[in-house]
């Protein structure tokens, strides 16, 4: 069924009857829940049962409507298991929009693989997820599952809604435990909707209804920021058959450190004599720190395997050390184990990563992250070290793991700290260039660029693509300049100065405007912003601009020889709250230009009202990027 059908067949169905708790027509949805979505989920039920704190059952139904092809990724019908997790039950079923069965997907039908490829020491982590390719939309799906775990040390959270363009009808939540376990609770902007708390004595509950679709907007807060969720723990669990209590980050840290690290550094003689030799002509720990990180980026390579999917204890570093691979756990302990060799102290730290900077909860110690690193307290002033890559520079944490607040496991225990966040002026790009415009309006470019910061965290790996790829990346660059014919690719990743350097020249035929004896000539050739942020009417979500950084260009322009600057456009200054720009032309000699620029970003967090002057400021920069000077012929 079409979807504008189908809108026609729930106005005339909504027309003649009332809505009802028939989850499964598509019919039933009231129509104010379905703006701005892409799938509704009709009803998610979370049940999870602490029989003790040492098995724990979760009991989920979801419900969900499908609308349109963009909502199908909604439909999260796979489950994570492995020695500790048990499935006891798994099923789905699939509807039409009539609410009529036209599927059922039993257990033994849904798709079973390892989830990790490539890595044996990961076998026992496996994924089922059914494969459904619908017929039509809408379409309906329940997906149903019962499982049981002697691990309970990481309790799901309550989130009512988890992604854009979803709309809720019924989600709940319930978690019942006994006398003997004290459950903590960690509840975050839930007064953002209309949530029920029916919790008493041995059993919390929540439940929302009729959650309408956030739809996402440009440089807005992280998802994860602006929507309500409530946080568990219990004091009292067990990982692994290992039984602990724990109240705060001190006491958190210390159980990761005893049970999950300690009896992980089992490195073996040859190995800790061959790492000694290799730093012995260091004499500080840095000095020995660089050579040990290098040592590790040239002897393994890293599969990927999200904290929490393979488990929360690394692999023993003798294992990593024989196999040469892990995933960031298992290489994190392997780096931070040679260190250990070599006297140079280092910690574990777990957070979240991913561009959204999404911090752990300072006053919440739970199980929560996705990743690890590993800090080098370096006397107070501490050193990141990403162990999963082999380009990465020592002490170069780039957009993943950058500015938020992590935890450093010590044998002393937990503790919060805040990654290196990269300043505005640490975020640049200096651009020294020059262009020769020929007398036919083509136009011959060199470009020496230097780039710091995050801007080096998005070059960097330029340097391992193929000539091809580059001769893409480069046009796609530039793509508001026809016929680029690219005659130089130079780079060099300085690892060491943490700087990424590109020397490029090219060619574009028919890029001034030729009229009579006139030339028009785009003066921004190098680094001009066309790009104006989205506009909204009435936006709903505050300003956020998650990393500043500061452009420099200063590019030598050559005019061809019989032609003269028959006008210039003006130097420009414009400065606002979020940043500012000068751009400044001027002649050199008879046949040169000068043309100067600075373009800064400043990060912060600003209301929404705001947006629209942030919209403007970006605006008037595209202006001025895109000013343009004549030339005309000497008569």
């Amino acid at each position: 069924m079409k979807y504008k059908n189908f809108l026609s067949v729930l106005l005339l169905f909504t027309a003649l009857s009332v809505y009802s708790q028939d989850y499964y027509s598509s019919l039933t949805i009231n129509p104010e829940l379905m703006k701005n979505a892409n799938a509704i989920i009709r009803l998610g039920e979370v049940n999870v049962t602490l029989k003790s704190s040492t098995e724990m059952v979760i009991n989920k139904k979801l419900i969900i409507t499908v609308l349109n092809k963009q909502g199908d990724k909604n439909v999260d019908t796979y489950l994570h298991y492995d020695g500790n997790l048990k499935i006891k039950t798994l099923e789905a079923l699939i509807f039409d929009v009539f609410g009529k069965q036209i599927k059922k997907i039993r257990k033994s039908d849904f798709k079973d693989v390892s989830a990790v490829d490539g890595g044996t020491l990961y076998s026992d982590s496996r994924v089922k997820y059914l494969e459904y390719t619908p017929i039509d939309y809408p379409y309906t799906v329940e997906f149903i599952y019962e499982t049981s775990s002697d691990n309970t040390a990481f309790i799901p959270p309550f989130y009512p809604i988890d992604d854009y363009y979803v709309s809720v009808e019924n989600s709940s939540y319930k978690l019942n435990y006994p006398s003997e376990v004290d459950i903590r609770k960690k509840e975050v902007r839930i007064d953002k909707l209309d949530i029920e708390n029916r919790s008493k004595l041995g059993e919390l509950f929540y439940e929302s209804k009729n959650i309408k679709a956030i739809k996402p907007e440009a440089y807005s807060p992280s998802f994860v920021d602006i929507v309500p969720k409530v946080l568990f723990a219990s004091k009292q669990f067990t990982y692994e058959g290992v039984s602990t209590e724990v109240e705060n980050w001190e006491d958190f840290g210390k159980w990761v450190y005893q049970d999950l690290i300690k009896d992980a550094y089992d490195l073996n003689p040859n190995t800790i004599n061959k790492i000694q030799d290799l730093v012995k002509d260091e004499e500080s720990d840095i000095g020995k720190a660089k050579k040990v990180y290098q040592y590790v980026q040239d002897k393994v390579r890293y599969i990927s395997v999200q904290v929490g999917i393979g488990g929360w204890k690394p692999f023993n570093a003798s294992e990593v050390d024989r196999l040469s691979y892990g995933d960031c756990k298992g290489l994190t302990n392997y780096t931070m184990s040679l260190l250990k060799a070599v006297n140079v102290e280092s910690n574990y730290t777990l957070l979240f990563a991913g561009n959204s900077q999404r911090n752990i909860e300072r006053e919440f110690a739970s199980m929560q992250g996705n990743h690890a690193i590993l800090s080098l307290p370096n006397k107070g002033n501490t050193i990141w070290l990403e162990c999963t890559s082999q380009k990465t520079p020592f002490g170069f944490i780039g957009d993943f793991t950058d500015d938020r607040d992590v935890l450093v496991i010590t044998p002393d225990g937990g503790e919060i700290k805040h990654t290196k966040k990269y300043t505005t002026g640490e975020n640049t790009q200096i651009i020294n260039g020059a262009y020769k415009v020929m007398a036919d309006g083509s136009i011959n470019v060199q470009a020496k660029v230097t780039s710091k910061g995050i801007q080096y965290d998005d070059k960097y790996l330029l340097d391992t693509r193929t000539e091809r790829d580059l001769g893409k990346h480069y046009k796609n660059r530039w793509d508001y300049i026809n016929n680029i014919s690219i005659t130089k690719m130079e780079m060099v990743n300085d690892k060491e100065h943490i700087e990424f350097k590109e020397d490029i020249a090219f060619n574009a035929s028919n890029y001034l405007s030729v009229i009579n004896d006139r030339m028009l000539l785009a003066v921004n050739v190098l680094n001009r912003n066309d790009y104006v942020p989205d506009r909204y009417r009435n936006r709903k979500l505050p300003l956020k601009i998650k990393r500043g950084f500061k452009d420099v260009d200063e590019v030598k322009i050559s005019i061809p020889k019989g032609y003269v600057v028959e006008s210039l456009p003006n130097n420009k200054t414009i400065e606002s709250k979020f940043g500012t720009y000068k751009m400044s032309l001027e002649h050199k000699d008879e046949t040169t230009l000068v043309y100067k620029r600075e373009f800064i970003i400043n990060d912060g967090e600003f209301p929404k009202e705001e947006y629209a002057a942030f919209r403007t400021f970006y605006k008037n920069v595209s202006k001025s990027d895109n000013a343009k000077l004549i030339l005309i012929k000497n008569q």
